[in-house]
């Protein structure tokens, strides 16, 4: 397995692109399955989790053509309904073909999903909604099936908030027969992305980013064209690495719109942060200092920077109470960063971090995607070598990362 190697104490200094949103690829990607035309998708990003989504996609009869961050699918010879386990045990999001392929194909055999493991994340909601929907499931040695001759809109209530639920049901309900109602809806922006790329596609919605959103369903969508939004986590990620290592950065391609719980503790900590249409510039102080943050749906802290705040407030001034709500297993970083010298203490959902004057380099490893992000800060700010292994996780979310830290003047090598 390839392994990083980053010669810490280097300030981040320069400019770098921020990629296509992940989040919003994936779900934008299996909302191909709901046309016979082609879509065509811009500002894709190479990433592990999106080539086996294609691969998936590929394997349903879906034709594939890419060039760069540009993908165009045609599922016009859609055929084969199924999302088999040896496809999707490493990927979370592979349960976002099962709304489409019902909708579409009128059945689906998709495999409970894997992907990183830091806790519990059923997929309850997704058959609960589709069986308001008229639509028989039944999960069997590991699979969920589904069949309805055409679905019917329905008034869908989550128990909980959940995203990937949230845009399963939104796109089964578009080629729904009436009106389909997604009461307590994930707000985050990768959902509102979806909306638009459905939009354009020719579904009828409202709502998207607001709790509720309504659905007309229409009889079939045709071909479109959507660019996917900018990561906000990769985003999120680049200006934390440069607030802890006293850094100046600008990000360019980045939406500060979608980052205002991110930013505001950024500011927090001592950053000054300067917004621009399609940028985002941070300058941090010699030293941080320390917040404290409690996640929760958005718009409020996401949980997928918990971890690289914990990186931040670790060398941090002062001490941080961080509070998890989200998932039950997601300080699995805190052990590894404590192998670097950090003042980590966990009690349940919480963890306290007194902030040292500086982190040792040492050898860690990789438990999650956010956790190995975690460990690029913390080994970007640590005196001498940090080798982190498993860095396959991180393949699965951060485009070129070692050459956009290079451009930033970081020290960081794979070492394969």
């Amino acid at each position: 397995m390839d392994k990083l190697l980053i010669e810490g104490g280097k300030r981040l200094v320069g400019e770098t692109s921020i990629s296509g949103a992940k989040n919003a690829a994936l779900p934008i990607l299996c909302a191909a399955l709901l046309s016979a035309e082609p879509v065509t998708f811009t500002n894709v990003p190479q990433l592990k989790d999106v080539a086996t989504l294609l691969a998936l996609l590929g394997q349903m009869g879906v034709k594939i053509e890419r060039e760069g961050d540009t993908v165009t699918l045609d599922a016009s010879a859609l055929d084969n309904p199924v999302a088999p386990y040896e496809m999707v045990k490493t990927m979370r999001a592979s349960i976002l073909v099962l709304g489409p392929l019902v909708a579409r194909c009128g059945e689906a055999r998709v495999s409970l999903p894997g992907g990183c493991a830091i806790g519990a994340r059923p997929v309850d909601q997704h058959i609960k909604g589709l069986q308001a929907m008229g639509a028989e499931v039944a999960v069997e040695h590991g699979y969920v099936h589904a069949r309805a001759s055409r679905l019917k809109g329905a008034r869908l209530v989550a128990d909980v908030v959940t995203v990937t639920g949230t845009e399963n049901l939104m796109m089964a309900a578009s080629l729904a027969d009436g009106t389909s109602i997604i009461e307590n809806a994930a707000r985050e922006p990768e959902v509102i992305d979806l909306a638009n790329c459905l939009i354009a596609m020719g579904a009828k919605i409202s709502g998207a980013g607001t709790g509720v959103i309504h659905i007309e369903g229409v009889p079939r969508l045709h071909g479109a064209q959507h660019s996917i939004m900018p990561d906000r986590i990769e985003t999120g990620t680049y200006l934390c690495a440069a607030a802890a290592t006293g850094g100046d950065i600008r990000l360019t391609g980045a939406m500060a719109s979608s980052l205002d719980a991110v930013i505001g503790k950024l500011i927090e900590a001592g950053c000054t942060v300067q917004s621009e249409p399609k940028a985002i510039r941070l300058s941090a102080p010699p030293r941080l200092s320390s917040v404290s943050l409690r996640t929760a749906p958005h718009p409020a802290f996401p949980t997928d920077m918990q971890a690289q705040f914990m990186a931040l407030d670790c060398i941090a001034q002062g001490t941080a109470i961080i509070s998890e709500t989200i998932f039950e297993n997601r300080f699995m970083h805190a052990t590894e960063l404590q192998r670097l010298g950090a003042d980590i203490h966990i009690d349940g959902n919480t963890a306290i971090v007194r902030g040292v004057e500086r982190l040792q380099g040492a050898s860690v490893m990789a438990t999650d995607l956010r956790a190995s992000a975690s460990l690029v800060i913390a080994g970007l700010t640590a005196e001498g070598e940090t080798t982190i292994e498993r860095i396959y996780h991180l393949d699965r979310g951060y485009e070129r990362l070692e050459e956009k830290l290079a451009a930033l003047g970081a020290k960081a090598r794979r070492i394969k």
